[in-house]
């Protein structure tokens, strides 16, 4: 039984278990104000608002916490440097663009999709959130059966639980290049769904509710792995 990823138990904060909230997505706080642009933060009922940069926000856990599955210098390395990357990537982009304060991080990685005509924010937006993601995925001591109400859910549009876990493996293996796997709730369907995505695509663009995801780029293992499918045997077994 695994103690790291975490598509087989889904995190509560991620997955409600309340009938009428329980796929409701979730929000992330990410702004941090810059010591070197002082803007105002206009907090609505909507969440809050883009109106300075984004600071790098920390995994919850400590970083050795998912080993021996993934060690502590992957996490120093992934989070470290690659997510850290993409934080001040954008950062730099939004000093350029006033126009795209005023939008929460959600909200800026819809606009900056464009209808499938990415921004140049578009990539390091969609990162930033993908990677706070991926990171809420994850809990030290994972691997138990889902809770009930997502367990029947499950059931109900894989078949089984078996089937499900059959094709989270086969759609990571089968991804091309870099990107992400997800399971989402299908939000006009109602239904369950493992989808992947290329590069930096969130399923937020679709209307998508991501559940739980995957990072299938090759700095997510590596450190640790080398080849693409290890990594998936203590992720997803």
């Amino acid at each position: 039984m695994i103690s790291c990823y975490n598509p087989l138990n889904v995190n509560s904060q991620l997955l409600l278990t309340n009938s009428s909230q329980q796929f409701k997505s979730p929000k992330h706080p990410y702004l941090h104000q810059s010591k070197l642009h002082k803007r105002s933060s206009d907090i609505t009922p909507r969440g809050m608002k883009v109106t300075a940069y984004y600071g790098l926000k920390t995994p919850p856990y400590e970083l050795d916490a998912l080993e021996p599955y993934l060690s502590r210098r992957t996490l120093e390395v992934h989070w470290g440097k690659h997510h850290r990357n993409y934080v001040e990537g954008l950062n730099k982009q939004l000093s350029q663009n006033d126009t795209l304060y005023g939008y929460t991080l959600d909200e800026l990685l819809k606009v900056t999709y464009n209808n499938g005509n990415p921004l140049p924010e578009f990539n390091n937006a969609a990162q930033v959130w993908n990677h706070d993601f991926f990171w809420e995925s994850m809990q030290p001591g994972g691997g138990n059966m889902p809770i009930l109400g997502v367990l029947q859910q499950i059931e109900k549009d894989f078949g089984s639980f078996s089937n499900f876990k059959d094709k989270f493996i086969e759609s990571s293996l089968s991804l091309f290049g870099s990107g992400w796997v997800w399971l989402v709730l299908k939000r006009q369907e109602k239904q369950l769904a493992v989808i992947k995505t290329s590069n930096a695509i969130s399923p937020l663009v679709w209307d998508d509710i991501p559940i739980i995801c995957l990072d299938m780029w090759e700095h997510a293992y590596y450190l640790d792995y080398k080849r693409q499918g290890v990594w998936l045997g203590p992720s997803v077994s």
